[in-house]
């Protein structure tokens, strides 16, 4: 039985956690994922690799169909997803550069980690990380949803009060530097970003 991943317009991480789902979903039969886009192509053949799938790329005009095989021998790689992650934003936007690219770069993160399958523990907002848990954040969709999952989010007091934002905290609560690196130093494991 064959089922179809319909990604065609949609952005990185969206081609790859739609195919994830339908991997969940199937234990068996064909996979095929539509993209029009060499990141999205490149970013879901990664996917099919890391998860035992074989995989035959077919290109339709500016299109590509990627079709995915479960492997019938499958390496088990140790499950990591047990160990709790911590982590610590210190920036609003997702690295350094352009601001406007920064922005869509920390909107897709927080989305991905939404669909992720690691158990993420507590995120933190530190200096002027604390903007993405505050009034008019562009991810507080996102947090809401890691919230009821489960997850603490934490946001520097000092912080929030430097920039005047402490009126305007809109998920978790506020926190403070001991509580910050008490919770770092807890994790199994310690993203920053």
């Amino acid at each position: 039985m064959s089922r179809t991943v319909d990604a065609r317009g949609l952005t990185c991480p969206q081609p790859v956690i739609l195919t994830k789902r339908f991997m969940d979903e199937n234990t068996e039969g064909e996979i095929v994922t539509l993209v029009d886009n060499p990141t999205s192509l490149e970013n879901v053949c990664k996917l099919a690799k890391s998860q035992g799938y074989s995989f035959t790329v077919e290109e339709q005009g500016t299109e590509h169909h990627i079709h995915l095989f479960k492997e019938s021998f499958q390496l088990t790689l140790p499950d990591d997803s047990s160990t709790d992650v911590a982590i610590l934003i210190k920036s609003q936007i997702f690295g350094e550069g352009s601001e406007e690219l920064g922005t869509a770069l920390m909107k897709s993160f927080f989305y991905a980690l939404t669909e992720s399958a690691f158990k993420i523990s507590h995120i933190l907002f530190l200096n002027g990380g604390v903007y993405l848990s505050t009034e008019g954040s562009p991810v507080l969709e996102h947090l809401h949803n890691l919230e009821q999952q489960g997850v603490q989010i934490l946001s520097c007091g000092t912080c929030l009060d430097y920039y005047s934002l402490k009126d305007k905290l809109q998920v978790g609560q506020v926190t403070n530097m001991y509580t910050i690196i008490e919770t770092l130093g807890n994790a199994g494991k310690t993203l920053v970003f």
